[in-house]
């Protein structure tokens, strides 16, 4: 396995908006080169042209060459195009510009023929006589999720180009595509999303907000980064005009092969792929873990001794994840990013033994991946837990845990019908009705946020009060909860409901939304939120940025 450089986004002058002349195939080639490319496809806008002039080329040299009438300027292009080929992985693809102007890249296998590839555009409505325009804007093609599709089903490699900028499917900027942005960057079919700032880190980077923990967004993506060169060199102080290669991801592969780019593409350890910093230390993927913090997609245990329930805790959080949204467990690392690293002994050994452990212990039976990562100069195991096909998940048969952002608990009656009724709505959909969905918003209003929980019904038996929950990530309701039985977030909520109650003429009220409470816990802000209609106010506890959104963003530091 060795870390390879690639640029899956690269133009050529087939494309219309090309910013330099007299620019060919091999310039491009050998910049690549020069950059420390390994991998690189050529994307044109809407077409294939470019590409193609290059294996034309090279078919009219070798003519010539059959024919002993090739010259010896032509024959050193020859020579360079077969050494470039040779070193570098050359993949054709297209930048596709989908209804409503979204641009997609879908990329493919050497093997795969010019003619295919045409064959293709034209079946996803690019006029035939467009073809070899390179233009940005082709008509009224295929939607996104289409030619999601139709590239996924012909072997090909499908990337969002540019995701968090114009064209781009996360629309970032636009005011309306709620429920399309979900779409265009949760589809099955789409294997990466391209992002322009890969190496930011914190809760307003494009990674960050789809690695999984938004509720919107609960299918992780992976991120990479490309240069979308028009021109071989770029422009100092235009980030617009960026060069060939001088936008790299690195990718960890055991060959250099499309097949194997591919298998890296389609699972789900995101480790193997980081952004290229030149002039920098490669990234640290498990500090840079620890940074964000335990969530509901990621755990952290220094030990894994069967002493002090260790061991166990690490396999209660396998089985919380794979019943939630599923997640990476790090072992060998404290979840605080100052304190050094402790590191696994042996950590092939233990990590086999873990492996047996949750494979004993947990039923129905999960495909969990792991690997050894290095961090700071010691050796961290991590476990990538899938989402669970069949929940739930249980431990010895009878202990259920589920994940509550980064709360691992055993699951309540409530939460264990729902786990229920999710396998019978993937197994049997025609017996079980649809899922809870988010309370929506009326005409007018602001939908409530996405995190946190809400108390919508409290009553009181022989003098203990038990509440009515409800996650506002899933909108699952759980009943009977009292004080003590509470996990901590719930706990918080019916502490400050029975202590502190909201008092409506105190609230300062931005319309019919207000901002009662803010505060850091566990490393988190989480906001008490409040929300009213005629006489009733609905009080929101324990919010985090992930779930706010809409006219909720107004009222608290948010980007």
């Amino acid at each position: 396995m060795q870390w390879k450089r690639m640029d899956l986004h690269i133009h050529t002058p087939a494309s219309s908006d090309y910013q330099q002349e007299n620019v060919t195939c091999l310039d491009i080639l050998q910049a690549c080169e020069a950059r420390g490319v390994d991998i690189l496809a050529i994307t044109d806008h809407n077409t294939v042209a470019g590409y193609r002039g290059m294996l034309k080329e090279i078919a009219d040299l070798e003519f010539l060459e059959r024919s002993d009438r090739i010259q010896s300027g032509e024959k050193w292009r020859l020579n360079e195009y077969r050494r470039l080929r040779e070193k570098l992985l050359v993949l054709p693809g297209v930048e596709f510009t989908a209804t409503l102007g979204f641009h997609i890249l879908g990329i493919f296998s050497p093997e795969t023929t010019v003619r295919e590839l045409e064959f293709l555009l034209v079946s996803l409505r690019v006029p035939p006589d467009k073809l070899d325009e390179g233009s940005l804007t082709v008509g009224a093609t295929s939607d996104v999720t289409t030619f999601y599709r139709i590239v996924r089903d012909a072997g090909g490699l499908v990337i969002a180009a540019h995701a968090n900028s114009s064209h781009g499917v996360a629309m970032r900027g636009l005011d309306f595509g709620g429920q399309t942005k979900i779409a265009y960057t949760q589809d099955p079919n789409l294997h990466a999303l391209e992002v322009t700032d890969l190496d930011k880190h914190g809760r307003f980077a494009t990674a960050r907000f789809f690695d999984g923990r938004k509720p919107e967004y609960p299918r992780p993506m992976r991120c990479i980064q490309g240069s979308d060169a028009h021109r071989l060199v770029g422009l100092p102080r235009d980030r617009k005009s960026i060069g060939v290669g001088e936008r790299m991801t690195e990718i960890l592969l055991p060959q250099v092969s499309f097949a194997a780019l591919l298998e890296v593409f389609e699972g789900n350890d995101f480790s193997r792929t980081r952004p290229y910093r030149a002039s920098q230390a490669p990234l640290d993927f498990v500090q840079s873990a620890r940074e964000e913090g335990p969530s509901i997609v990621q755990s952290f245990h220094e030990r894994a001794t069967k002493q002090g329930g260790r061991l166990y805790a690490i396999i209660a959080d396998v089985c919380a994840f794979a019943n939630t949204n599923g997640g990476a467990v790090y072992v060998g690392v404290s979840s605080n990013p100052k304190k050094a690293p402790a590191g696994v002994g042996q950590p092939a050994k233990m990590a086999r033994t873990l492996l047996a452990e949750i494979e004993q212990k947990i039923s129905p039976e999960l495909d969990i991946q792991s690997d050894i990562q290095e961090t700071r100069g010691v050796s961290v195991i991590r476990l990538v837990v899938p989402r669970g096909s069949d929940p739930p998940h249980a431990i010895d048969d009878n202990k259920i845990y589920v994940r509550d952002e980064a709360e691992t608990s055993l699951a309540v009656r409530d939460e264990i019908v729902a786990l229920v009724r999710r396998t019978l709505a993937d197994q049997m959909p025609e017996l079980v009705s649809a899922p809870a969905e988010p309370l929506p918003a009326e005409a007018g209003k602001t939908a409530p946020p996405r995190t946190g929980v809400e108390i919508i019904h409290t009553e009181t038996r022989k003098g203990q009060n038990y509440h009515q929950m409800r996650d506002l990530r899933n909108n699952n309701v759980v009943k009977n909860v009292t004080r003590k039985s509470a996990r901590r977030l719930w706990h918080y909520a019916i502490k400050e409901k029975e202590e502190h109650p909201v008092d409506p003429a105190q609230i300062k009220w931005e319309g019919n939304i207000a901002l009662i409470k803010a505060e850091k816990r566990s490393g988190v802000m989480r906001y008490d939120l409040a929300q009213r209609k005629g006489d009733s106010i609905r009080v929101y506890y324990g919010v985090t940025e992930d779930g706010i959104g809409g006219d909720w963003l107004k009222l608290v530091p948010h980007e």
